[in-house]
């Protein structure tokens, strides 16, 4: 069937909206504190929707309904341990951050360690964040040249370039108002999607559960005690636990919106709503999954690939009208997370680096490279989503795999520093080399599913830190005792 003028009206409304939107907010900023932490003056109800949209990128709208297709909804059981980790982010993480003035989450190392791992730290997460954004930005390729056939590198600069306009100009102030009114439009969006499909399909909802529930697509618990399983609730549980505890407590794109609340009770009150407010999501998207595999019953393979599924069905199959918002709708979701990559990445260079090696550059200088940072990340993140066409298998699973290689490192860096005294800079930083190292083996050399890597990293990082950081205080006490003799 295809888009017609209705539906490209609505997306170039939705475009033009939501820039212009966040151009609103580009005389308010003034400082870095500005710029970078909204003025530290966010409701928490916008922060927790601002969360929700940071971590729904076109991934989760296109790639967890192919997702369900080809399964079920066991996924559900590591956005339990998604819950489970903002839970324990609250008790243990927070309180930390607000002590003081931070910007960044390094910046907390810093103070524990030292300026070494603050580096580290801060050069990890630019290195894999670039690298999970890019995958994310490619994955817009595939929505937009589907609806517009624009082409798939046309389509990644279209989306990098609206989105640069008002991050560059707004700051986090802009990113995270955005971040509302996209997450409206695209929880709507495929709510009436959902509908849509609902009366598409012959028998309705009765028919769809029949169906399903027969071929066990319903399934959401697996208590299999098999290593090798992605998903089952203890590889969902735990893994969704740690992973979620070090993206949500040491990766820049989240905890600077956590800093921006009005205070450390706003900010729980934010972290928590976000994890209800995502399990909902992730339920509404997987069974939009199932509904889809009820329509069209043959492989995912037809479609090439299980992440076109979606929005093959969006263009071909919605009414008119309907192809654009919920097109709209995907678009609101890439251009949010992108946005918050953006400013995050460029927040970190500038603070964890330049600011650090440049204590009397003058705040004017200070917010031009901030926006020149902006659009230098900008162009990273092109370049990384064009590689990405050709190297990306199921986009969703290889985006949480780059995310969980350095993840594992990092948690257990930050661990050390807050459940330990002794650990000591050199130790923590021998522990978060071996943490990385086995993660990349993980990845590149066996079968061991994502959902264990960042419990496995922070493991080795924390036990390896601690002990490398105890042979100083052993050799001294011997050096001690020896003189004592």
């Amino acid at each position: 069937m295809g888009l017609n003028k209705l539906d490209f009206a609505i997306i170039a409304l939705y475009l033009a909206g939501i820039t212009l939107f966040g151009l609103r907010f580009r005389k308010k900023q003034r400082t870095l504190r500005d710029y970078f932490l909204a003025g530290r003056d966010i409701p928490w109800w916008a922060i927790a929707l601002s969360i929700v949209a940071a971590e729904t990128s076109t991934l989760t709208i296109i790639s967890i309904p192919g997702l369900a297709y080809d399964t079920n909804l066991t996924f559900l059981q590591v956005i339990m341990g998604y819950v489970v980790g903002r839970i324990v982010i609250s008790f243990l993480l927070l309180p930390h951050y607000f002590r003081g003035d931070l910007y960044t989450a390094y910046e907390l190392i810093e103070r524990r360690f030292g300026r070494r791992l603050r580096s580290l730290t801060a050069g990890l997460f630019l290195l894999t964040r670039a690298a999970a954004e890019g995958v994310r930005v490619y994955a817009v390729s595939i929505v937009v040249s589907i609806a517009l056939g624009t082409g798939e590198v046309a389509s990644i600069a279209i989306i990098t370039a609206l989105t640069l306009i008002y991050t560059f100009e707004g700051g986090l102030a802009a990113v995270i108002w955005t971040d509302v009114v996209q997450t409206v439009i695209y929880v709507g969006g495929t709510l009436i999607g959902l509908v849509t499909i609902l009366h598409l399909v012959p028998g309705g909802w009765t028919a769809i559960h029949s169906a399903a529930a027969a071929a066990g697509k319903f399934q959401v618990f697996d208590f299999r005690a098999s290593f090798g399983i992605p998903y089952t609730f203890w590889a969902g549980l735990i893994g969704g636990t740690f992973f979620t505890t070090a993206s949500h407590g040491t990766d820049q794109l989240i905890v600077q919106r956590l800093l921006a609340a009005r205070g450390q009770k706003q900010s729980t009150i934010a972290l928590i709503s976000s994890g209800l407010a995502i399990l909902f999501q992730f339920a509404l998207f997987l069974t939009v999954g199932v509904m889809l595999w009820a329509y069209y019953r043959v492989p995912s393979t037809t479609f090439g690939r299980a992440d076109r599924i979606y929005p093959t069905f969006i263009v071909s199959r919605m009414p008119h009208g309907v192809s654009g918002l919920l097109i709209a709708a995907v678009l609101a979701a890439a251009m949010s997370n992108l946005s918050a990559a953006l400013n995050s990445l460029s927040s970190s260079a500038i603070m964890d680096f330049y600011t650090r090696l440049n204590p009397q550059a003058d705040e004017t200088k200070k917010m031009r490279l901030s926006r020149l940072a902006t659009v230098l990340w900008a162009l990273v993140l092109f370049g990384l989503a064009v590689i990405a066409l050709h190297k990306a298998g199921r986009v969703v699973e290889v985006g949480l795999q780059i995310a969980s290689v350095a993840y594992g490192a990092l948690l257990g860096a930050f661990l050390l520093g807050v459940l330990t005294r002794r650990a000591n800079q050199t130790g923590a930083m021998v522990g978060m080399v071996c943490g990385f190292g086995i993660e990349l083996y993980l990845w590149l050399g066996t079968q061991v599913p994502w959902t264990w890597w960042v419990m496995i990293g922070t493991c080795v990082t924390f036990l390896v830190g601690w002990a490398s950081s105890l042979k100083p205080l052993i050799a001294e006490a011997a050096e001690i005792t020896r003189k004592d003799r």
